[in-house]
């Protein structure tokens, strides 16, 4: 495997585990328990949203960071 798909790999994978913790923490602290079905799908879309945004974020930022630059 190639250096630049070991890089993106274990930056994907830091930032799945900052998605796990964003969206535990949403739905735990922040979100009440949901009282309809409906209010449940909003509200685990929303955490979504939440943690995929900073997932996605944070591992281009580190994939970005470590990947070499290509400005001459």
């Amino acid at each position: 495997m190639a250096a630049n798909q070991r890089d993106a790999l274990k930056a994907g994978g830091v930032g799945a585990a900052i998605a796990l913790v964003l969206s535990f923490s949403v739905n735990y602290f922040l979100v009440p328990f949901p009282e309809s079905l409906m209010e449940n799908a909003v509200n685990n879309g929303i955490s979504g949203l939440l943690s995929g945004f900073m997932s996605g974020f944070m591992g281009l930022f580190m994939y970005l960071k470590k990947a070499p630059s290509r400005v001459s």
